[in-house]
């Protein structure tokens, strides 16, 4: 059966089906709609799914059977705002009765139908969209009477879709000195304006108006361009498709009745026709209600209607897809589709009913009933797309939509990803129940993989479509206008991009470049266009073509050779008044061809510079940053060209601010009294000041209060001129003096905040304070406390970076408020956290807060007295701002190497609060200096530097890194400098060269590096240098190396003193160059050698054998003898007391006498001595020692001193421990009855070497004894003086090896052992064991 279509005539005549039929009504439709268009890129018709243009809110209607249309109108908002009640003609053949129809439901942007009167006719209002070209930069009246090339500044859309039934308008707008004129092509050929009578050119314009009544509109269809013309060169516009609007039929088909199994998922299909623009599909049923779309039943993007499951309560008879195409206000029906859902046992019976009878509860809530017993779960599985992947790709700057649809039973859900993570909602749009992914502005990093996952309780499918995006050519800059002067050089520069890239074409006056004239200034280089040394009369416009598969860009820019002296702009003699420490700016606004330079002079006579506290901008404003007295008079700016020169005068005031120097304080007044604030002001006498008083940021109340005679008012009958009299003149309470108000009985409606402003024709200055009433009662004792925290604090004047926070004050407790202290807590930063944000005025009781994008904020006060805080108040309610891009970038940003080649940038972060929204990232972008490059750049997240490698070494880098986030970048971030790593350097220092001084000090020289071999910051230059050996010294003879001494010289130096030389020595020296990164190679070696000095003093002075009158002197040469010695010089003189010295005695030695002996001294006398070495340069430091000669009685008692030394005490203690311990062994023996004939053992074994000792020599005296020398009793000894052991074991002299042991005169045993016991030829075997002092011992146990 064929679809019918309704469209309405101007005449008012309604067709249907494969009729018409009048129809008179007294109602009809006024539609405003929109011209239609499709994207620019590409002049192919849309495709049939491609979404269109909205529509109107009223919709026309098809009678149900085939019946006449009618027209309906409706005027109400929102989704099916209500119904409108069908009228016809009497005679027609409809029903009498009323049938209430259905609005769709009015999307965003359409255009609402507006119902008129009878006899109005149905309109569609074209929009034009036009393109504006680029404006030449130059004042209107410097234009005036300036040769101009043409330039296009109105035109029609690329794509343009006329409705039939209007005219066709195309634009086509120019400018230019003279005024343009205009021609046209179609279809590439010239198009005859004049020789058409259905087409106009509007006088003084290109715009077309082409006149299609009566005509066939397909006869106008094509592609058109606008050329504008003048002798300076042509501008032509874009080329502008014009299409005619379609609608066609729809075609013929056959439906038969859907049968499916209750569960089971279904695709009932739409397929309408394409027209032109596509039209937009919908659902309803044949009372025009809309079919009802949920996670189940949905409708795709083509219009299909998808069911991932069906339900009994599916099945009906007037499934009916309708299609409405903008342009035309027309809708086409599909014919119904019946659909019957076979159900399980499970399920109740439908009601007895049509779906034209079921009540509109079955209609609507059955399809949210749950299935009660599904007879068979289904696994998820796609509709569409179908298989596990698919591609799409898309446009940068288009619009992405993604669609999946699922079958399953439970319906299942959908979730999305792209590369396997979850997509940011600030990018994506989920519709239709999550089944389509939205995302508009496409761009680059919108191209991956996506995914699309449906699951239920028994799994889970996925489907993955790659998105690939492609870009219709777009501009990075666009060629400008360029005005030059005769024989400069100028450039146009036409830079796009685009994927595939872009080709690039010039043209010349609308011709291609290659088939203009041959101009030799021009030269055409890819996307440039250089002009070199132009010349009068060759002004042009050139057009700018880039393509690609996807679309064109086109711009025009003209080339405009002019030669004009300079003009200035700025009216002459003009005052500038600014306030003391404020910036001002003096304006010099020039024209001139070539450009005139600017120059600046204060006074006429001294000429200013850019430099602080000035500053001169590219416009020649003269900018003073921070204005000063100093800063008045009269400033000259001169314009200057090659072709004159003009100058203007201007005049600069600074002027003193104004400033209250007494603010008026709080009050306390009692009622009845008077109250004064005082408002003393300064300010610069030149200007006018205006007081004003203001009473709760108000005017002061108009009260004047009459005196107490007229308190009572009498209502009798004196007349008017009596009741006048009986008052007294009014009192003016509010009294203004230049410097004070008073306020005069003072009642409880006077109090509040007093504010004195006092206003200059520059500048401003206020103060307030508080007026308090209280009864006139004796003032009782006053408790001064911390004031009660705000209260009601609510938030006005909302904006997204600012809002006012109001609250009342709590109870001051007898102190004024000082001031309010306002604290934030950033909810999604930093919760928990309060954060003091401003102060304002006790006597304030709002704040105007500066807010930063993306914070959760609350704010809550603190009022403050004299006494102290008041608790916080309650927090207010939270106040989201919105994301936006960073206001800032990171600081501290530095650059330096770590190792040889790299680069360390580093930055201080952004916090959660500055980062101004999701997604905080940093690019960082570098490139190296004095090169001419593009810079390299890397984007990094959660990280505050960036090492880059693989760079030259110690090269400096320019530096940028700049924040952004989700919803752009953010400022235009500084540069600053950085050097790459270091390494060591790479040569040595030359041409060393040293110059001695003299024996301790020498200056060295060398030749710098080269910068480039430094391969770092210098640091310096470090000499070594080491004494090898003394002159006099061969190497044999030298020591052992000695340590090797550095000096390092700071800087790009070439020479440095080398201290602490040793004199008459070889030194080795070598040089190494210094940069932070170490030292570099070695110079080479060089040998100098150090003149002969003084001597060091003598190694050592010793004084020996001092007597009476003499004493001797022993010395050794000096360890440092710094040149060849050629004598000692000896100076001694006594000392007489600690102030006072004898005569100095000097005697010279030669080289190779140490000693000397010193006679006819005093006895008893200290000497002091001073002993020096001498080389041919002099003597050297002396070696001092004192001593004394000695005195008669220390000769006598030389030897007895030596009881005094510690070794011999010791002997002598070890000796005498000895010996009684012997005693004591013989003690016990004596006891046991045994006798020791000790007398006559000494007898027999007397030593003959054993010498009395004398008393001259230290030794002990002669041994004598007077004792009779008889053997003790008992004792037997031989003839031969011996003791034979088998004899007498008790003899003590067989413990002895020498047997000499003897007592000394005390008594005590001083027997020998340490010598050996000579053995006689008869003593045989018998003494063949050496006996020890032990073994003595122990044989008297």
């Amino acid at each position: 059966m064929r679809g019918s279509i309704l469209h309405v005539s101007a005449a008012g005549r309604v067709g249907g089906g494969g009729g018409s039929v009048e129809v008179r009504t007294t109602v009809c439709c006024y539609c405003s709609g929109r011209e239609g268009r499709t994207r620019e890129a590409g002049r192919t018709l849309p495709s049939p799914s491609a979404p269109s243009p909205p529509a109107s809110r009223a919709e026309l209607g098809r009678g149900k059977g085939g019946r006449t249309p009618h027209r309906i109108c409706s005027t109400l908002s929102g989704p099916f705002p209500g119904r409108a009640t069908r009228r016809s003609h009497p005679d027609s053949k409809v029903r009498p009765n009323n049938m209430d129809l259905a609005v769709p439901r009015l999307n965003a942007g359409e255009t609402p139908m507006t119902c008129v009167g009878s006899g109005a006719v149905l309109l569609v209002m074209l929009v034009s969209h036009v393109a504006s070209a680029l404006e030449v930069p130059l004042d209107p009246k410097v234009l005036e009477g300036l040769p101009q090339p043409p330039t296009i500044t109105l035109q029609s859309p690329k794509d343009y879709i006329f409705d039939p039934r209007e005219n066709i308008v195309i634009h086509c707008e120019a400018k230019g000195k003279p005024h343009p004129s205009f021609s046209w092509t179609r279809n590439g050929s010239h198009f005859d304006v004049e020789q058409d009578s259905k087409v106009l050119l509007k006088p003084g314009s290109g715009t077309l108006i082409i006149d299609i009544s009566g005509e066939k509109a397909e006869a106008y269809e094509g592609t058109y361009r606008c050329a504008a013309h003048n002798d300076h060169g042509t501008a032509v516009s874009n080329d502008i498709v014009i299409r005619q609007s379609r609608s066609p039929l729809w075609s013929k088909e056959r439906l038969e009745a859907i049968t499916v199994q209750v569960g089971v998922s279904m695709v009932l299909p739409c397929r309408p026709p394409a027209g032109l623009p596509p039209p937009v599909i919908f659902w309803m049923d044949n009372i025009f209600q809309k079919l009802p779309l949920d996670n189940r039943v949905s409708q795709a993007l083509n219009g299909d209607l998808y069911f991932s499951n069906v339900l009994p309560e599916d099945s009906r008879n007037d499934y009916i897809c309708y299609a409405r195409f903008p342009n035309t206000q027309t809708i086409q029906q599909k014919q119904p589709i019946s659909v019957t859902v076979l159900q399980s046992k499970s399920f109740p019976p439908p009601p007895p009913h049509t779906p034209a009878q079921m009540p509109s509860h079955w209609l609507f809530s059955l399809s949210s009933r749950k299935l009660a017993n599904p007879t068979v779960e289904c696994h998820p599985g796609f509709m569409t797309p179908l298989g596990a992947a698919s591609s799409k790709t898309v446009l940068r700057g288009d619009t992405l939509e993604l669609e999946c649809i699922a079958e399953g039973l439970p319906t299942p859900e959908m979730s999305w990803q792209k590369d396997g993570v979850e997509l940011p909602s600030s990018r994506v749009s989920f519709l239709n129940y999550k089944k389509t992914l939205k995302i508009a502005d496409v761009g680059e990093a919108d191209a991956g993989d996506y995914t699309c996952a449906a699951a239920n309780r028994l799994g889970a499918a996925h489907h993955v479509i790659k998105v690939a995006v492609k870009a219709a050519p777009f501009w990075i800059s666009a060629p400008r206008n360029l005005i030059l002067a005769p024989n400069e050089t100028g450039i146009l520069t036409c830079r796009v991009s685009g994927d595939p890239k872009p080709d690039i074409s010039w043209f010349v006056n609308g011709v291609p470049i290659e088939n203009a004239p041959e101009d030799p200034a021009r030269k055409v280089d890819g996307d440039t266009v250089i002009l070199s040394r132009v010349q009068s009369g060759s002004s042009a416009v050139y057009q700018c073509n880039a393509s690609n598969e996807f679309g064109y860009l086109l711009a025009n820019a003209f080339v405009s050779v002019l030669a004009e002296p300079p003009r200035i702009l700025t009216p002459p003699d003009r005052v500038y008044q600014v306030i003391t420490n404020s910036p001002a700016l003096l304006h010099c606004a020039t024209f001139g061809s070539p450009i005139p330079t600017i120059t600046w002079f204060k006074d006429s006579l001294i000429s200013i510079k850019s430099e602080d506290p000035y500053v001169i901008h590219e416009n020649g404003t003269l900018e003073i940053n921070v204005a000063q007295s100093q800063n008045s008079g009269k400033y000259t700016c001169m314009a200057s060209n090659n072709l004159g020169v003009k100058e203007n005068h201007l005049f600069l005031e600074v002027k003193e601010p104004t400033r209250i120097l007494k603010q008026p304080e709080y009050k306390v007044a009692q009622r009845g009294t008077s109250a004064v604030f005082q408002c003393k002001v300064k300010h610069d006498p030149s200007l006018v000041p205006t007081m004003t008083w203001l009473k709760n940021a108000g005017e002061l109340p108009d009260d004047e209060r009459w005196s107490s005679s007229a308190a009572t008012r009498t209502c009798n009958s004196a007349t008017a001129a009596n009741v006048a009299q009986s008052f007294s003149p009014p009192l003016v309470r509010f009294e203004v003096d230049t410097d004070s108000l008073v306020i005069k009985d003072v009642t409880e409606e006077d109090e509040g905040t007093y504010t004195c402003v006092m206003n200059t024709t520059l500048d401003r200055d206020s103060a307030s304070a508080t007026l308090t009433v209280v009864e006139a009662t004796p003032t009782p004792a006053i408790f001064y406390e911390k004031p009660d925290p705000p209260t009601d604090l609510k938030l006005t004047d909302q904006t997204e970076r600012s809002v006012q926070l109001t609250w009342f004050p709590g109870d001051e407790h007898n102190s004024p408020t000082q001031k309010f202290l306002i604290q934030y807590e950033d909810l999604l930063h930093r919760p928990g956290v309060w954060v003091n944000l401003t102060e304002v005025a006790g006597t304030s009781a709002t704040a105007q807060l500066e807010l930063s994008p993306y914070v959760y904020y609350s704010f809550r006060v603190l009022a403050k007295n004299q006494v102290g805080y008041s608790r916080a108040s309650q927090p207010s309610r939270q106040y989201r701002t919105n994301p936006a891009a960073p206001d800032e970038n990171p600081s501290d940003v530095q650059g330096k190497g770590t190792e040889p080649g790299n680069l360390l940038i580093s930055w201080t972060s952004l916090t959660g609060l500055q980062s101004n929204g999701p997604g905080l990232e940093y690019k960082v972008l570098w490139r190296q200096m004095h090169v001419d490059q593009d810079w390299s750049s890397q984007t990094v997240a959660n990280a505050s530097h960036l090492v880059v490698s693989g760079l030259p070494v110690y090269v400096p880098y320019e530096i940028k890194v700049q924040a952004l986030n989700d919803y752009g970048n953010g400022p235009e971030a500084e540069v600053v400098i950085g050097y790459s790593g270091e390494d060591l350097p790479s040569s040595a220092p030359d041409g060393v060269l040293v110059t001695v001084h003299n024996s301790t000090t020498a200056q060295v020289h060398w030749e710098p590096v080269s910068p480039h071999s430094v391969r770092g910051k210098l640091k310096g230059y470090k000499v070594y240098y080491r004494r090898q050996r003394g002159l006099h010294e061969t190497e044999e003879e030298a020591d052992q190396e000695s340590e090797e001494q550095v000096v390092t010289f700071s800087g790009n130096r070439s020479e440095g003193r080398l201290p602490g030389l040793q004199a008459y020595s070889l030194y080795i020296i070598f040089i190494r160059v210094l940069n932070s990164k170490g030292e570099g190679p070695r110079s080479r070696d060089k040998q100098f050698e150090t003149p002969e000095g003084v001597p060091g003093p003598p190694s050592f002075l010793n004084v020996l054998n001092p007597n009476l009158d003499s004493l001797t002197l022993e010395w050794g040469p000096p360890l440092h003898k710094n040149g060849r010695l050629i004598g000692y010089v000896l100076q001694y003189q006594p000392v007489l007391n600690i102030t006072e010295a004898g005569p100095v005695t000097v005697m010279d030695f030669p080289v190779n006498e140490t000693t000397v002996t010193l006679d006819n001294l005093n006895s008893s006398v200290l000497y002091k001595f001073q002993l020096s070495a001498k080389t041919v340069k002099g003597a050297g430091a002396n070696l001092t020692k004192e001593a004394s000669t000695i005195v008669e009685s220390t000769v006598a008692s030389r030897h007895v001193d030596i009881a005094t030394q510690g070794w011999f005490i010791g002997l002598m203690c070890a000796i005498a421990l000895l010996i009684l311990v012997l005693l004591i062994v013989c003690f016990i023996k004596r006891n046991k009855g045994g006798k020791y004939p000790v007398k006559e053992k000494e007898e027999a074994h007397q030593d003959p070497e054993i010498q009395p000792m004398k008393e001259d020599d230290g030794t002990f005296g002669e041994y004598s004894d007077t004792e009779d020398h008889k053997p003790l009793k008992g004792s037997r000894t031989p003839s031969n003086g011996t003791v034979r052991r088998d004899e007498s074991d008790d003899s003590l002299v067989d413990y002895g090896e020498g047997g000499d042991g003897q007592f000394n005169e005390d008594g005590s045993f001083i027997g020998q052992y340490s010598g050996k016991k000579e053995k006689d030829t008869h003593e045989g075997n018998e003494s063949s064991e050496a006996p020890s002092p032990v073994n003595a011992m122990n044989s008297f146990v």
